[in-house]
């Protein structure tokens, strides 16, 4: 018998905020972003619930072969580019749009021998610094690259990183267009939080991840309540054993909990092995039948526990919900001090993934 610890991933949730995007962006085209297989959710299982999406945004090629070898025949976006010179010839096969933003790739492209134009996302780095050029550089990198016989359209891009909190995307707006504004093409600036609360970022391309699973990109579920985003992830599980607790009685180890009264708790088949965050502490918000109640204690690795005072009809074989439809995974992730995206992305292997229409 299977343990009962289980993931459901929901493709209708997936098209419906693909939708939501759309709506908040009615103007530009959608880069559906599903880097780290997809979140978590896993590209294979999940492509279709965004096959009208315009393209795919990842890092790894060997995801981006994935979609191709499904089916997928539109634009597929290399967030991080290209790593070594020799991986053009493959991008080029595969029909690939490459991000370029060291001065090694442009060389790397100017002798490289492919067998099509390749399309670039020139990488400007406006504040986040990680990747990409500086703005002074935009001008040079650009005509380098339109020089290139082996450069197809090049599109301009950038990450914010404040587009999720009160001092926004403005600074970042206002350094890559003093380097950028007359240069002609196409734009790609907006990530999740930006295509949500910043209109003026849309340009001709955003490129949404966290919300096209429904969580919110500032990790406070109240922030995307009215937005019509609907989790596609549902973790869930059942209570395994009940304990009967007496005051001064310990949970788990080291004995972090401590019962002040009598209590009844339960052990849930859902540990760190399967994703579950070990740092969460006790009183992290858990559904059980329907209730919401806490957990109590360490999380070990296949268990965790769970306070049952507010549900004391909870049986051996009771549904637990660790995050889902009736818990954002942003109020789980919150009081584990993370984002929802580390949980989703944490989904271990060996949790079974039934995927609905």
């Amino acid at each position: 018998m299977p343990r009962p610890i289980a993931a459901t991933l929901s493709l209708s949730a997936l098209h419906n905020n693909l939708q939501v995007v759309r709506r908040y962006s009615p103007h530009s085209r959608v880069w559906s972003v599903v880097k780290a297989d997809a979140y978590g959710h896993g590209i294979k299982r999940i492509w279709q619930g965004l096959r009208t999406t315009d393209g795919f945004a990842l890092l790894d090629f060997n995801e981006a072969v994935l979609l191709r070898e499904a089916g997928w025949q539109g634009p597929i976006l290399l967030l991080e580019g290209f790593f070594q010179a020799e991986d053009l010839k493959a991008v080029a096969h595969y029909g690939l749009t490459t991000a370029v933003h060291s001065r090694w790739q442009v060389a790397a492209l100017a002798t490289s021998h492919v067998t099509a134009p390749i399309d670039i996302y020139l990488k400007i780095n406006s504040g986040m610094n990680r990747l990409g050029f500086q703005p002074a550089e935009a001008a040079e990198i650009w005509h380098q690259l339109r020089a290139l016989p082996q450069v197809g359209e090049i599109t301009l891009m950038t990450h914010f990183a404040s587009a999720d909190v009160p001092e926004g995307v403005n600074a970042q707006v206002d350094r890559i267009e003093q380097g950028s504004y007359q240069l002609p093409g196409p734009r790609s600036y907006a990530n999740s939080a930006a295509t949500l609360w910043h209109p003026q970022t849309h340009q001709d391309w955003v490129r949404p991840g966290i919300i096209l699973y429904g969580a919110s990109p500032s990790g406070k579920p109240q922030d995307i309540a009215e937005t019509g985003l609907e989790p596609v992830m549902s973790l869930h599980s059942e209570i395994l054993a009940i304990q009967s607790l007496s005051p001064g009685d310990r949970v788990g180890y080291s004995g972090r909990y401590c019962a002040e009264q009598a209590q009844r708790i339960g052990v849930v088949a859902c540990g760190y092995a399967d994703g579950y965050p070990r740092h969460a502490p006790s009183g992290t918000p858990v559904i059980v039948d329907g209730v919401k109640t806490r957990t109590l204690g360490t999380v070990s690795m296949d268990m965790l526990m769970v306070d049952l005072t507010p549900c004391p009809q909870a049986q051996i074989g009771t549904p637990v919900e660790l995050w889902g439809h009736q818990l954002p995974i942003d109020e789980v992730a919150a009081a584990a001090g993370t984002l929802g995206y580390e949980l989703m992305s944490a989904l271990a292997p060996r949790v079974p993934v039934r995927v609905d229409a």
